[in-house]
């Protein structure tokens, strides 16, 4: 069994004239905890939509657990391994706990009666009995048939993490997962997601506040401008002076902040 899940080598992306991903290349290992950092703008977000599929590449390779996904269809990257979350949460308000975790695992769907499953019109069928052992397993066991949106934010949080999880990802990507969270909840998340993690699965985490990367992540991946300028462990990166210049400014130790850049909810550009 290889002992990287994901590499990156050479990654290309420009609009327009903008190149906003500039020969990017790094290597997740199985079972790390990886941070993604960098200043807002420096591609992170990119990375993470062209390792998706929402975007094409225009150069370069992507290989998810041996196999090349570089051209490969979006929903095929979810089968063959690889799950995310997203910064502005994309949970279906309207519905149900459950329901919501269910649409999860509407990749893995093999007939078409499978896609009816998540309407609520053949109540009891497995695909609901495992979104409720999921969200017990996850601690949230108590609001499987309440509304989203009359959750709280850092439940919301959590539950966008299960429905990324019921896919049964080998990597999982996390688009800012503590942004928005209070410490309370921010505790919560991190709780969650190292149980996820003992379970075998990799992360890959895009985040600002650079206590929870230093809490959750072994391994650090640095952008800056589209360029990777530093990749190592978070003890290292404190000290690394092109870090701290464009991350945080040359005279600021990354140790001591809690949120390095603007406030939540505020996206990589493109």
């Amino acid at each position: 069994m290889a002992d990287n899940v994901l590499s990156i080598e050479g990654l290309h992306k420009s609009f327009g004239g903008l190149k906003v991903i500039d020969d990017v290349g790094f290597a997740v290992k199985r079972g790390s905890r990886t941070a993604l950092i960098g200043p807002n703008g420096a591609g992170k977000t990119t990375v993470f939509n062209l390792l998706t599929g929402v975007y094409p590449v225009d150069g370069g390779t992507m290989v998810l657990d041996g196999r090349d996904i570089t051209r490969v269809p979006a929903k095929d990257r979810v089968i063959f391994g690889m799950s995310r979350s997203f910064q502005n949460i994309r949970l279906m308000p309207h519905l149900s706990t459950v329901e919501n975790v269910m649409l999860g695992q509407h990749a893995r769907a093999r007939r078409l009666g499978d896609l009816l499953y998540p309407l609520g019109l053949v109540p009891g069928n497995r695909w609901a009995r495992a979104a409720k052992e999921a969200l017990e397993d996850a601690g949230l066991e108590t609001y499987p048939g309440q509304v989203v949106a009359n959750l709280p934010y850092g439940v919301q949080k959590r539950i966008e993490v299960v429905r990324a999880m019921i896919s049964q990802p080998k990597l999982l990507l996390l688009d800012e997962p503590a942004a928005g969270l209070n410490q309370v909840e921010a505790q919560q998340l991190l709780a969650l997601l190292e149980k996820v993690s003992a379970s075998g699965v990799t992360l890959l985490v895009v985040e600002h506040d650079m206590h929870f990367v230093h809490n959750l992540c072994d391994h650090v991946a640095v952008l800056n401008f589209g360029k990777k300028i530093f990749e190592g462990t978070p003890a290292q990166v404190n000290d690394d002076p092109l870090v701290r210049e464009a991350y945080l400014g040359s005279d600021t130790s990354m140790a001591g902040q809690q949120k390095a850049a603007p406030a939540a909810g505020a996206a990589d550009a493109p």
